[in-house]
């Protein structure tokens, strides 16, 4: 339902772009994550914070979003990759002009993912859950801060830390969402991820950062 931000913007960059001797470009990535503090779309920190969190009050990991998002196809964008891929979108003259959806490459369905998370944090698996994050973590500050206390971790403050509304959005999609990369790849990007590899590699980054225990 419009109006829509994002195709606004590019409605105006072709306007604009007509008749002038430059081009633009539009990547179109899905459920970023990276390494960053902060930001209120990191999706790695959101599952990293609320796993430590249900371990500190002695709960099992459970899948916070609606059941039907526990099984459904989903996917992700690395940091990084994303930047690589702007890179090519920039200096690629097939590029000019063109937007391009920009994932791993990748599907995956969180029911195969939180048993490996649940493994990283040592913690035990139990069924789906569906709670509302932005409520039920709204006063667990003194929890992340006895946390970060215990484990000697970087003075962040808990409102920074982890971006609860950004969580109960992704884990609300209780339908398939799927990016078709053919048009990146017949172009020329044809970069791959496995998804479960950047979510273990980026918490173990965070934790070796001391901004996760």
């Amino acid at each position: 339902m419009p109006p829509n931000m994002y195709y606004e913007q590019q409605d105006a960059l072709e306007a604009r772009q007509r008749g002038r001797p430059w081009s633009w470009s539009a990547a179109r990535p899905h459920a970023v994550c990276g390494f960053s503090v902060g930001s209120p779309m990191n999706l790695t920190l959101v599952i990293a914070v609320y796993a430590a969190i249900c371990k500190e009050l002695g709960l099992p990991l459970s899948f916070p979003g609606k059941p039907g998002a526990y099984r459904a196809l989903y996917q992700c964008t690395d940091s990084q990759l994303l930047a690589r891929a702007i890179l090519w979108m920039a200096t690629e003259p097939r590029c000019a002009n063109q937007a391009f959806n920009i994932t791993n490459g990748d599907l995956l369905r969180w029911e195969h993912l939180f048993p490996q998370f649940a493994r990283f944090f040592d913690m035990e698996l139990a069924p789906p859950r569906h709670i509302s994050l932005v409520r039920m973590m709204a006063d667990k500050a003194p929890v992340w801060e006895r946390i970060a206390a215990r484990h000697g971790l970087q003075p962040h403050r808990y409102e920074q830390i982890a971006g609860w509304a950004f969580g109960d959005f992704v884990f609300g999609s209780d339908y398939d969402i799927i990016s078709d990369m053919g048009k990146a790849r017949r172009a020329g990007f044809c970069e791959s991820l496995d998804s479960e590899r950047m979510f273990l590699d980026l918490f173990a980054r965070f934790r070796a950062e001391r901004i996760i225990p």
